[in-house]
């Protein structure tokens, strides 16, 4: 049972990441069209950290998935 926690909460990381990380870059893409130079800036900084956080739980699941898939029984 243990082992199935695991692989759930492992591929909820994962997926929730990829979520966000097209979220951050929807939000990105937006920030374009405004006109207020101080907005842009918020959102074009805003959108590029929950880019790079989103990415690291994409990679970090990758990692362990593969590492768990890899391991000799």
């Amino acid at each position: 049972m243990n082992a199935f926690f695991w692989w759930i909460s492992k591929l909820f990381i994962g997926i929730a990441s990829l979520v966000l990380f097209i979220r951050g870059i929807e939000v990105l893409i937006g920030s374009y069209s405004l006109n207020n130079p101080a907005e842009f800036i918020m959102y074009f900084f805003s959108s590029s950290m929950l880019i790079l956080m989103s990415a690291v739980g994409v990679i970090y699941s990758t990692v362990k998935i593969f590492k768990k898939v890899r391991e000799k029984p």
